[in-house]
């Protein structure tokens, strides 16, 4: 079954190894024009948003006008990009795929916490009547508020402040959108939401998610799990009252055998696209393999997953693979390559040193790769990429996984 995935929505960006531009990257607004809906065709509509409205909405919104000058030739690849501050503007798909799901409506009053750059409020604002959004790094809320006022999205109104006490004074909301990820839904939102109302949320520990979708039912929330998802967390209260913590000083990954699954998606696994979750006696670790799959270069097909590491106790890992290919074969772009992707992060996102596994090309039986890494003592954070990352062919992949090496 081919599946797809959403996620990754802050903290992936172009050291990911995602699609890199052309050599000519779009400059005239005809351009940009072109660059957009060549986007929405193939990784918005294509990854199965089917909302006429939202994708309209996507073509109208030029995403580039809400991204540094420096990132602007990537702003039509479906991927996370910087916009400091330490965070970073979420891939297309992920607003698509969000804005999809709360079924926004002409009439509806739309509360969106975290606003980073504008676009997602960009987005909503010709889809419904009033969009009202929150952020809570200062610099990050004025310059969005500059920019939407700029572009003259004239029923987007913005404040700096923590959102997870909501906007009390606007409430109540139709609908609500959260592009952070609490611990657990604030008590603020359940309040402020209509009954009969729709809030999408990503939930869950600071690096294992999942976006669910709630509906208000008689003062209550009925919730449903849509998929597993890796954003930056809720900061403020919402940060200061989580329960679970992640170990940096003890990186692993989570269902790295691949073994649980529903079917649909790979539990712990983020932003999953082109890939079957095989059940077969041959795999090398238990039941289950992930077989990644991609005929176009240059297109995504990978999964993800984020993990705490703090340099200063974590000086060396150990980073291994079972791997099987069938006529794997590399991009046309530097990095579209068949690999299993380490990246480090500081402690403000920003990248610092990566390795891999790989790169594999060809047709070749299962083999174990294993790499000694080397972490940076600024190391905070890591995200693992596994698949073919813009090359084609199909990768098969069992039992992933980040050890600490031990000193003798």
């Amino acid at each position: 079954m081919k599946r797809i995935g959403v996620g990754l929505a802050a903290v992936v960006a172009i050291a990911m190894g995602l699609s890199l531009p052309a050599a000519d990257p779009p400059k005239s607004a005809a351009e940009f024009a072109k660059a957009r809906e060549l986007m929405v065709e193939k990784e918005i509509q294509g990854a199965g948003v089917k909302n006429r409205r939202v994708l309209a909405a996507m073509r109208d919104t030029p995403r580039h006008e809400f991204m540094p000058i420096a990132e602007r030739s990537n702003a039509y690849l479906d991927m996370a990009l910087p916009i400091g501050e330490g965070q970073t503007i979420s891939p297309p798909f992920v607003v698509a795929y969000m804005t999809e799901q709360i079924d926004p409506q002409p009439n509806d009053k739309v509360l969106e916490i975290g606003t980073g750059s504008g676009y997602q409020a960009a987005v909503l604002s010709g889809l419904v009547k009033e969009v009202y959004t929150i952020e809570i790094v200062k610099a990050l809320g004025e310059r969005a508020k500059r920019t939407l006022k700029r572009l003259e999205y004239k029923n987007v109104e913005t404040r700096v402040g923590d959102g997870y006490q909501g906007w009390p004074e606007a409430a109540p909301f139709d609908k609500i959108i959260v592009t952070c990820s609490p611990e657990k839904v604030p008590e603020a939102l359940v309040e402020q939401l209509k009954e009969g109302g729709r809030m999408i949320v990503p939930v869950g520990e600071r690096y294992q998610q999942t976006l669910y979708l709630f509906e208000k039912q008689k003062g209550e929330l009925k919730s449903v799990a849509l998929l597993p998802t890796l954003f930056v967390p809720m900061t403020g209260r919402a940060e200061e009252q989580r329960d679970v913590l992640p170990d940096p000083a003890n990186p692993q990954v989570n269902n790295g055998d691949f073994e649980r699954g529903d079917g649909d998606t790979i539990e712990g696994w983020h932003y999953q696209r082109q890939l079957d979750w095989v059940e077969s006696k041959t795999s090398p670790v238990g039941k289950h393999y992930v077989a990644f799959h991609n005929d176009e270069p240059g297109r995504g097909a990978q999964a993800l997953q984020g993990m705490a590491i703090d340099g200063r106790k974590v000086h060396e890992l150990e980073l291994s693979a079972w791997v099987k290919g069938k006529d794997v074969r590399p991009g046309r772009l530097e990095g579209e390559q068949a690999t299993v992707f380490l990246q480090f992060y500081d402690d403000r996102r920003a990248p610092l040193t990566h390795t891999f596994l790989g790169p594999w090309r060809g047709t070749f039986d299962w083999q174990h790769d294993v790499e000694k890494v080397a972490v940076p003592a600024q190391a905070r954070e890591a995200i693992l990429n596994v698949g073919l990352r813009g090359a084609t062919g199909e990768l098969s992949v069992d039992d992933v996984r980040v050890s600490v090496v031990k000193k003798k």
